[in-house]
């Protein structure tokens, strides 16, 4: 049996919103262990001056506990 357990991180780029997804799976799969599944709850532009200079994502992470 598993168990899973699921965490929530922000992250951002400046590049995209599908950057910052990729780039915050990678870090997650730094700390975490068995990371399976990553859903975006929010994505927000962040906004200097009038100009998207980036992009924010909300993420779940699931991954796996240790047995």
């Amino acid at each position: 049996m598993s168990i899973a357990k699921v965490t929530e991180i922000i992250v951002e780029s400046e590049k995209s919103f599908e950057d910052a997804v990729v780039q915050g799976v990678k870090r997650a799969n730094k700390t975490l262990d068995q990371v399976k599944a990553a859903w975006v709850k929010e994505q927000q532009a962040v906004i200097e001056n009038g100009d998207v200079v980036g992009f924010r994502v909300v993420l779940k992470v699931t991954f796996l506990l240790k047995d």
